[in-house]
């Protein structure tokens, strides 16, 4: 009988034809753990890692996508109406619809980090209850939040916007407000199941919500000529099928049945530390969010409002595209740096930063050169207009670079997370994109051109990114996994698990 595989060390059961690919994080911790790895291994070890990579990625992705894609098809079609119709779609879509949105999932946020503590505990019929209270709360902020979407049309013209778009951005914000409650329903029941790993089944409706809602918003604009209004009332139509679909599966899908035990009254016990901790998330999250949607508020600032927001509108379509795409693959890479740090694999987790920010990088520089060569093309989705198009074709280089960027921010941002840093990268961000990126924006803005504004998110996100690089960079991996062992501790203490009293 040979030697026990489990004992036998390692490098002397170790060929150069070895299947890396069937090796556990353990085993892979001992063998980086060697004094030397020889080159050899290296690309076989990259290739582990990145397979488990995309496992956890790809449906993520593809949720954040076509999710985002609804609004994006949406402002494409009402591009199509003209340029006032494209400009009033768009400052209400960032100014309205993307604060409402940044709240409710930054709110959901908490869903997730609760979940999947009650989850890992095996508290499975609690995940129900933390959901149901997530709904109360998300249906509670909706409430206040409709009252913007109605009287949308005053605070866009109380923030500087013409009359004008501000008219237009206030019809599209109405057919928007049925959205609102989607969204209350929608996000703490995704954070539901992507706590407990369902996240293929997610993926399949995107998609199939998406498609559905193409055919319907033209029929809608093209064939029966409603216009901006039959556009916005489309895309919360389109929403709300998202909910009922979501809800169907959590209601009678077999994998659910331990999670989801019916509704209960105990779900309105505990509210308030429960919101508590919402709004600490949802300040995080949204603090990044808005960064973004602000400089598109500014430019409606600009001489020549009309284009300065359509141009730079449908440049932050595309860069949101891009980020859709990286915060599928930061969610990934939160999940593995977390798991290794809690399996005491450091080692393997510095391995997965390094793969993941390479492979995110050479993905954005293939981005980078796509948006560059179709510029003009990519223009002409939105809008036939020759002003827009010459705009948006000066604004792509600055695009480009920002869509380098974001090949290692959001990245770095998942690393943080998975490391627990949370509150560290909400003070980065602060500073970053308020304090220095967005009032050099403004300033030039002003002083310059449009692509001012721009240069100025350029500013905030470099800086962000440069001080997680040097956080990351610095990081002591041996330390971070003694964190994660005194968090594992505190997680599975049956106090800090009773989610009536949780803070």
């Amino acid at each position: 009988m040979g030697l026990n595989p489990a004992t036998e060390p390692l490098l002397s059961r170790l060929d150069s034809r070895a299947r890396i690919a069937d090796w556990s994080s353990d085993a892979v911790e001992e063998f980086l753990s060697q004094e030397t790895v020889t080159f050899r291994w290296w690309h076989r070890l990259v290739g582990w890692e990145s397979r488990l990579l995309w496992i956890l990625s790809g449906s993520s992705i593809i949720i954040s996508i076509f999710n985002f894609m609804l609004s994006l098809a949406t402002q494409m079609f009402t591009g199509h109406l003209g340029a006032l119709e494209l400009a009033g779609a768009s400052i209400a879509n960032v100014g309205i619809q993307g604060l409402a949105y940044g709240i409710m999932l930054g709110m959901a946020s908490a869903v997730q980090t609760v979940c999947g503590q009650a989850y890992g505990a095996k508290k499975y019929s609690s995940l129900g209850i933390i959901c149901q209270r997530a709904i109360v709360l998300h249906l509670g902020a909706a409430v206040p939040l409709s009252f913007l979407y109605w009287y949308s049309g005053a605070v866009l013209r109380a923030i500087g916007q013409s009359e004008s778009i501000s008219e237009q951005g206030q019809i599209f914000a109405r057919g928007l407000l049925p959205q609102i409650y989607a969204f209350a329903l929608n996000c703490p029941m995704q954070r539901f199941l992507q706590a407990q790993n369902i996240v293929n089944p997610l993926a399949y409706i995107a998609v199939g919500v998406f498609l559905l809602h193409v055919l319907l918003t033209w029929v809608t604009v093209f064939v029966l000529d409603y216009g901006l209004l039959g556009a916005a009332l489309t895309l919360s139509f389109s929403w709300w099928i998202l909910v009922i679909l979501t809800a169907l599966y959590i209601l009678l899908s077999p994998s659910c049945k331990e999670t989801w035990t019916g509704f209960s009254m105990k779900a309105f016990k505990g509210l308030w530390p429960y919101f508590k901790l919402t709004i600490a998330s949802a300040v995080m999250l949204c603090l990044e969010i808005w960064y973004s949607q602000g400089l598109v508020l500014v430019s409606g600032l600009l001489p020549n409002p009309t284009i300065s927001l359509d141009s730079i509108s449908i440049c932050m379509n595309y860069l949101n595209w891009d980020m859709m795409f990286m915060l599928g693959l930061s969610a990934a890479t939160s999940v593995r740096v977390g798991n290794e740090l809690g399996g005491a694999h450091p080692k393997v987790a510095k391995l997965s930063v390094i793969v993941v920010n390479t492979t995110s990088i050479i993905i954005s520089l293939v981005f980078g050169a796509l948006v560059m060569i179709c510029r003009t093309p990519l223009t002409k989705l939105f809008t036939s207009d020759k002003e827009v198009t010459e705009a948006v074709s000066n604004l792509t280089p600055l695009l480009a670079i920002s869509v380098l960027l974001n090949g290692i921010q959001p990245i770095l941002s998942g690393v943080a997370i998975g490391s627990g840093w949370q509150a560290l990268v909400a003070y980065v961000n602060l500073t970053t994109y308020y304090v220095i990126g967005l009032p050099i924006g403004c300033l030039l803005g002003f002083k310059t051109n449009l692509g001012g504004i721009w240069w100025g998110m350029i500013c905030g996100v470099f800086l962000q990114t440069v001080t997680l690089i040097i956080l990351t960079a610095r990081t002591n991996w041996n330390m971070e996994v003694d964190k994660a062992a005194d968090r594992i501790k505190k997680s599975t203490d049956t106090e800090a698990l009773d989610l009536v009293d949780i803070a």
